[in-house]
């Protein structure tokens, strides 16, 4: 199993740049992990809503100039499906089971994803309801993955 996260920006936190170092450690076990940070464009503070399609649009083609033809495409979305930590696990089995071999999860940067990327996925996945930092997301999608392995592999992980 092949999972890729194209991940707009940088990291710059030192915290989140080990969280994710652990993480990606643990999962090495059960995947073949691939992170993927693309650069992103610079915002003018006062952005209007055209300059903000323009720099979704300008970053949504450097996601996919990375994305490998016939991976399957899940994208971190408000208004994805928000499933549990046991339906993630269920999610992901199915899609493993139904003969998916490479996945790629992308996290837009501040300003979100471009419309059309969003619509072209093949899911949809909200991590919450509340609003996180896009590079904390980077490390709580690591976390829920990780998570989800121990589950599909009868493992005990802390609730």
């Amino acid at each position: 199993m092949k999972i890729s996260i194209i991940a707009v920006g940088r990291l710059k936190e030192k915290y989140l740049k080990e969280g994710i170092a652990e993480y990606s450690k643990r999962l090495s076990r059960f995947c073949d992990l691939e992170v993927i940070e693309v650069e992103d464009e610079q915002a003018p503070d006062n952005i209007s809503p055209a300059q903000e399609v323009q720099i979704k649009k300008k970053e949504a083609e450097k996601i996919k100039k990375r994305i490998k033809e016939g991976s399957f495409v899940a994208v971190l979305d408000l208004k994805g499906e928000k499933p549990d930590s046991v339906n993630l696990a269920k999610k992901l089995e199915a899609f493993f089971v139904s003969g998916i071999s490479s996945i790629v999860f992308i996290i837009g940067g501040s300003l979100g994803l471009d419309h059309e990327l969003v619509k072209s996925a093949n899911y949809r996945l909200c991590l919450s309801e509340l609003t996180f930092p896009h590079q904390l997301a980077r490390l709580i999608l690591l976390e829920q993955l990780f998570r989800s392995f121990k589950i599909i592999n009868g493992e005990t992980y802390h609730k």
